[in-house]
């Protein structure tokens, strides 16, 4: 059976909302590669009354609580006393910790270190110390009657490389079992179809499991195994991967959880050979902005065009006069002409091309706001898709740029074999 563990985030910055406790989403991504259980997590202020209920409450419940935060050497910094207190542990100096505090400040120059610092040299007598490589205050870990309770710096610079290199190691050999997963990403399918086509999978899981979520644009499926060890897990996982494969096909554009549609899209490109063009009225550039964020997208990507209005859209890629006289900037024959005009004038292998309503105004009842063409010209073929997008004039635009890269990327497919 998996150990239970608790995340405990301390600071009172974090409940005002004046910064983003990304801390708890790091742990809890850690505790699940490391197979424990995590059913909790609580966030409180730099109060000593509310610290000392939420860590005993959470000392009772699980088997391993993380707290992270106030182990710095202000007045308010109480995780380390609270702790020490409800374990039953005096506070003793660290030799060890006093001479790396020492180091840290000669090694920036610090001729005149403040008296408070030194109180991140006091530690819990018996808890193990783990050094801080980019800051003062140590880690540390307290055991007690099969209970634990983990101690880490706030700021995640120091919490993140504290974690990777000493923690989960440590929790690791104390943990029985492992979760592993795997991440399926979908494009051009919506999450309530694709939840449809796995129905049965989903009905009959125990171990693996199948998770979906839908993300603007993409679905993503994680598929997770609990196993004794990380290679019994992939191995249970392997038919589980193979079906969802069979099903979804090209829907599927990587099963790595750090790449990107647009990661995949540029890796296509490569891998064909294509330069592409971008030309963008309603996005206004966030299709050329996603796709510029990719290492070594210098290769493929040629140039990108806003052209917003109609006399850009003339100008820049050619759309006939005629054309936005009689159908209208946004529609089908606009989108076009904005990709083929795009690809003649730069000479690129592809173009994408959007142009819509984004709103809140402009919208009409026959062309209402959330109507967005998008066009992808590829290898000579045109293709345009007429979409109807919800939510603010933000959602939209988001909306907007997932399906220019997905049909760029179905172009791209379907005339690979041309």
């Amino acid at each position: 059976m998996s150990m239970t563990a608790e995340l405990i985030s301390v600071g009172t910055e974090l409940l005002l909302g004046n910064i983003v406790n990304t801390n708890a989403a790091f742990l809890a991504q850690e505790c699940a590669k490391l197979g424990l259980s995590v059913y909790y997590q609580t966030t409180v202020g730099d109060n000593p009354g509310r610290l000392k209920a939420a860590v005993e409450q959470a000392l009772e419940r699980s088997d391993v609580v993380i707290l992270s935060g106030g182990l710095g050497p202000t007045q308010d910094d109480l995780t380390k006393e609270i702790t020490a207190e409800a374990f039953g542990m005096k506070l003793v100096e660290d030799d060890h910790t006093r001479e790396r505090i020492q180091a840290y400040f000669d090694a920036r120059g610090t001729k005149k270190i403040a008296e408070n610092n030194w109180k991140q040299a006091m530690v819990p007598e018996g808890a193990v110390v783990v050094d801080n490589d980019n800051g003062t205050a140590p880690g540390l870990i307290l055991e007690k009657d099969g209970k634990t309770a983990i101690l880490l710096p706030g700021p995640p610079g120091e919490l993140i490389p504290m974690f990777q290199k000493d923690i989960f190691p440590w929790l690791h050999q104390r943990q029985p079992e492992t979760i592993v997963s795997e991440m399926v990403k979908l494009c051009g399918i919506g999450e309530s179809s694709a939840e449809m086509m796995i129905a049965d999978l989903i009905a009959a899981q125990s171990n693996p499991t199948i998770a979906t979520y839908a993300k603007t644009g993409e679905v993503h499926l994680r598929v997770t195994a609990r196993a004794e060890d990380e290679e019994s897990a992939k191995r249970m996982m392997a038919p589980v991967l193979k079906e969802l494969k069979v099903r979804f096909g090209n829907h599927i554009y990587t099963m790595d959880e750090h790449v990107s549609l647009e990661d995949a899209v540029v890796g296509l490109l490569q891998e064909q050979g294509l330069t592409v063009t971008t030309v963008e009225s309603c996005t206004g550039g966030l299709i050329a902005g996603r796709l510029v964020n990719v290492p070594g997208v210098s290769e493929v990507f040629k140039q990108g065009f806003v052209t917003y209005s109609n006399k850009a859209k003339r100008k820049l890629v050619g759309v006939k006069k005629t054309t936005l006289r009689e159908f209208g900037a946004v529609s089908d024959k606009t989108a076009r002409e904005m990709a083929r005009g795009a690809v003649l004038v730069t000479g690129a292998d592809a173009a994408v091309a959007v142009t819509g309503i984004a709103g809140p105004d402009g919208g009409t009842e026959e062309k209402p706001v959330g109507l967005v063409y998008i066009a992808a010209a590829v290898r000579g073929q045109t293709y345009v898709q007429e979409c109807h997008f919800t939510g603010n004039r933000a959602k939209i635009r988001e909306s907007t740029v997932a399906a220019a890269l997905t049909l760029l990327r179905r172009a791209v497919l379907e005339t690979a074999g041309n």
